[in-house]
């Protein structure tokens, strides 16, 4: 579905059968903050009935343990029904608390598994002929999260990201992709506007979204190129660096009480006007 074969050096999953069906050790603690506890090294806890039922459908996504309710468990198998990659382990739902933040919408549904494996920009590029989004400095894990959902909906080939001032894969960016995550290409990259070059190489016609540009979207006469989209961080925007290797500038018609748009909502709009052509 993604991103291709795991890396050589990722880990292997433990040796043996599945886990049995009553739960063996405990999940991490929580730690003294009170907030989600490590995921063992290499680990990320994915909760959930919809990310859950993704993951376990994604043959690139290698799997540790999974952890339901009895409820959880019908619900899940109606979502996607058994037999399963790896059995699950029946667990009351207060065990939950003990390795997922207090806040955490987790619904019963509980899925260890391992960070998808990275994807050089040449092979998520081959992953569809929609455009591309590139997000500079979005640190926001939920904003990330709400974007891959877009992209997913209309169509996005891959969503590129900078290896560092950008959110880890964790469980919250997972559940606000609402199983995107296991849809759409995520690429990140040591040097952003590297990689803008390595669109425009590519046939890409760069537009960077910003609320000063003359024109919009709409009128920007796209045409059928194919578009990487670029959008900044909320508040600060693009970097100036960034800007200087966009093809082009456009805003989005919004109305002149409002000075800006949530960058998950303006990459949602932004999706659906290159859609509509």
């Amino acid at each position: 579905m993604r991103r291709g074969p795991p890396r050589s050096g990722s880990r292997s999953p433990p040796p043996g059968g599945p886990p049995s069906l009553t739960p063996r050790r405990g999940p991490p603690e929580r730690t003294a903050a009170r907030g989600p506890a490590a995921s063992p090294a290499g680990g990320v806890w994915l909760h959930g009935l919809h990310p859950v039922a993704a993951a376990l459908g994604n043959p690139a996504r290698r799997l540790r343990r999974l952890l339901l309710t009895e409820e959880a468990e019908a619900a899940l198998a109606e979502r996607l029904p058994p037999p399963w990659r790896i059995a699950p382990e029946r667990v009351e739902r207060g065990r939950f608390a003990t390795f997922l933040a207090e806040d955490a919408v987790h619904q019963g549904a509980a899925l260890l598994a391992e960070p998808l494996p990275d994807l050089p920009l040449d092979r998520a590029l081959e992953h569809g002929p929609g455009p591309v989004l590139v997000l500079d400095q979005v640190t926001d894990p939920r904003n990330v999260g709400a974007i891959l959902r877009s992209a997913a909906a209309f169509g996005a080939a891959a969503l590129v990201m900078q290896d560092r001032h950008a959110p880890p894969e964790t469980g919250a960016l997972a559940r606000a992709a609402s199983g995107a995550l296991e849809i759409v290409p995520v690429v990140r990259e040591v040097n952003l506007a590297r990689a803008l070059d390595s669109l425009k190489k590519a046939g890409l016609w760069v537009v960077g979204l910003a609320g000063e540009a003359p024109v919009t979207l709409a009128q920007a006469g796209l045409g059928g190129r194919r578009v990487a989209l670029v959008l900044g961080a909320e508040g600060e925007g693009m970097r100036r660096l960034t800007r200087e290797h966009c093809d082009e500038l456009c805003r989005l018609p919004i109305a002149p009480e409002m000075e800006s748009l949530n960058v998950s909502a303006a990459a949602a709009v932004a999706l659906y006007e290159l859609a509509r052509r």
